[in-house]
């Protein structure tokens, strides 16, 4: 497998955003696909699908958990719905909904949370997400997707439109670089290795997966070589791929935007100890919630940028 080992990071755009041009896509591919959204639209770019099928969209107003039983109804009718809201919102006001509408039945539905993380930035800590991916894999049947950029985003709706049951995609508000050729591909279950290296193992998903890039281009200029994987199926997990890690490097550091107790890390840390025990480290939100502030002062407060993976990789390479 080729690997980069320097990238030009060429800015594109939001994940959401990118969510709402795949939407539209599939939805001029499948007619049963429809879209769902708690009055936030034009935040969650569904009011693309809204101009281009207007009876296939549902405004469900500010009523999250209405949003996600009336998704779990049109899935049951057979259509293909994508239910919409700020993480913070679909997740927490819609779980319960979610348990017994969704899981319980194991219906074909399709839950996507904007605005994730804390790099929601200046709307605080009350809009922000950090527990969600801890909920969405809490949940029986669920798969949960946390795509780095536009191409995975893209890649992964159109994957969950082909997959047959509930589904939650985490999506954010920032612009994000793009890592990925335009033409990698994408699979419900794997990962995408994105450099190589004998010392250890990044990995991470969503925003995170920049700032692993970057980190591991300051590790090389001090001669430590790292392998960077995106995590972007958090469950399924790409479970060779952790085993793989952890034999060839023995030690890895895992990086995201979401609390360090229940996230990626955690289930990284399952399979590790259930295949190659290694050393590891784990960079992201501490037993915390945020403030309020820019993304780029919040990232850096609350560590989640490329120096602390530079840190944490010192760390777990001391124990390795």
């Amino acid at each position: 497998m080729e690997t980069k080992t320097k990238f030009e990071l060429k800015m594109g755009v939001a994940t959401r955003e990118a969510f709402g041009q795949a939407l539209v896509e599939a939805g001029r591919k499948n007619k049963d696909v429809v879209a769902l959204d708690a009055d936030l639209s034009k935040s969650t770019y569904t009011n693309f699908f809204a101009k281009e099928f207007p009876d296939r969209f549902v405004e469900c107003g500010i009523a999250e958990a209405d949003m996600i039983a009336i998704a779990a109804g049109l899935a049951s009718s057979g259509k293909i719905p994508f239910a919409a809201s700020f993480s913070c919102f679909a997740m927490n006001k819609g779980f319960e909904q979610m348990r017994v509408t969704i899981a319980f039945p194991n219906v074909n539905v399709k839950v996507v949370g904007t605005h994730s993380g804390i790099s929601i930035g200046e709307d605080g800590p009350s809009q922000m997400s950090i527990e969600d991916l801890g909920l969405a894999c809490s949940l029986p049947g669920f798969t949960v997707l946390s795509p780095a950029d536009e191409v995975a985003m893209r890649a992964l709706v159109h994957a969950s439109v082909a997959h047959v049951g509930p589904v939650f995609i985490r999506a954010g508000r920032p612009k994000t670089p793009i890592v990925h050729a335009a033409d990698q591909q994408f699979q419900i279950g794997k990962s995408v290795q994105l450099t190589d290296g004998k010392d250890l193992t990044i990995m991470a998903h969503g925003l995170l997966v920049v700032e692993a890039i970057r980190a591991q281009e300051t590790l090389e200029a001090e001669g430590i070589t790292s392998r960077v994987i995106d995590m972007y199926s958090i469950k399924p997990l790409d479970r060779d791929a952790i085993e793989r890690a952890a034999a060839d490097t023995r030690a890895i550091v895992v990086a995201e935007e979401h609390l360090v107790a229940s996230g990626l890390g955690v289930r990284v840390s399952q399979v590790v100890a259930q295949t190659r025990p290694c050393a590891m480290e784990f960079v992201g939100i501490e037993d915390t919630y945020a403030e309020s502030g820019t993304p780029e002062e919040l990232m850096k407060k609350y560590g989640l940028v490329a120096s602390n993976i530079v840190t944490a990789a010192k760390r777990v390479l001391g124990r390795k």
